[in-house]
């Protein structure tokens, strides 16, 4: 199944896709079958298998009235306020890049940026920590910055180098705790495309004391998820999706999902020690390499428009403006 969150004169609703172009609002399917209660997308999530089922149902035999045409409506973020945000960095290259390029960055703003550079290697500074290798590391970012397709990232007021990270996410169904790489995979309620837009020379500062990233990521809109969320059924395998970054219609990269350092399921059980999962979490994969600007150091400008496409989830759209 595919889910969506939509808006219609001005009251948002979950959805799934029934075909193209056309979506079942489970807000008014719940209210005319009865059965359960879908007022967003959190409800959906947290029925399990019973509300999947009950959801199943209806898309056997759709109720009419309940139809209603893409075209009509505005996608939302499909999952518009998750419980919580964990973002990943599982993919080597990328992290080697990324440190080098935070470190360029850093050796810009001195006297001597060469000599600067020297010294940092010198130092072992570009090297990724052997701990990276050991056990899956990331970051929490704001579940209250989400936007969705088609929605504008407003530009930080303290940013100069902005920039778009290319990532897969896991939408966890839960609730669940200290899973084990066998029961990891039925915590998934499904896949959807994120892009946490990162302030690249605030990320870089920050950094230097070695907690974070901090503001770097944290800012009003900064976390896009969508267009839809897709049940593990209608994935596939998770690791050989095509994965696509465009800004203003050029493409920058197109790679597959595979290469993880740590697979999807220990990434889950890593962060499920001791800890519960809830429904709605998301969990961010980490950025494939060569999916940002930063590792060429080549950053967004104002009105770029950043599209992310994965495949078997469609295409997330954003435009960086100023406010």
């Amino acid at each position: 199944m595919k889910f969506v969150t939509f808006e219609s004169n001005g009251v948002q609703s979950p959805g799934v896709m029934i075909e193209p172009g056309r979506i079942l609002d489970l807000r008014k399917a719940s209210l005319v079958r009865g059965g359960a209660a879908f007022a967003d997308m959190l409800d959906v999530i947290a029925a399990g298998a019973e509300g999947m089922g009950i959801i199943a149902a209806w898309l056997g035999n759709p109720p009419g009235d309940c139809l209603v045409e893409q075209a009509d409506v505005r996608l939302k973020a499909p999952l518009p306020r998750p419980n919580s945000i964990r973002d990943f960095a599982n993919y080597e290259l990328h992290v080697e890049q990324a440190i080098a390029a935070s470190l360029t960055v850093r050796a810009r703003a001195t006297p001597d940026p060469d000599a600067t550079l020297a010294k940092f290697r010198e130092s072992g500074a570009h090297v990724i920590p052997k701990i990276w290798y050991e056990q899956p590391l990331y970051f929490k970012g704001n579940p209250r910055s989400v936007i969705g397709p088609d929605d504008d990232v407003i530009w930080p007021k303290f940013a100069r180098l902005m920039d778009y990270e290319l990532e897969l996410a896991v939408v966890v169904g839960g609730p669940a705790k200290d899973l084990t790489p066998e029961t990891a995979p039925k915590a998934i309620f499904g896949y959807t495309i994120f892009n946490d837009f990162s302030a690249r020379d605030m990320q870089s500062r920050e950094t230097q004391f070695r907690l974070g990233p901090a503001k770097g990521k944290d800012f009003d809109t900064g976390n896009a998820l969508g267009p839809v969320i897709v049940t593990p059924d209608e994935i596939g395998d998770p690791t050989a999706l095509t994965m696509v970054a465009r800004v203003n219609g050029q493409e920058r990269v197109r790679t597959i999902s595979g290469g993880m350092q740590h697979s999807i399921a220990d990434t889950l059980v890593h962060i499920s020690q001791s800890e519960t999962l809830y429904p709605g979490d998301v969990v961010g994969l980490g950025t494939v390499g060569n999916g940002c600007g930063y590792e060429s150091l080549t950053f967004l400008n104002e009105g770029d428009v950043v599209e992310l496409e994965i495949e078997r989830i469609g295409i997330l759209r954003n435009r960086l403006v100023r406010s």
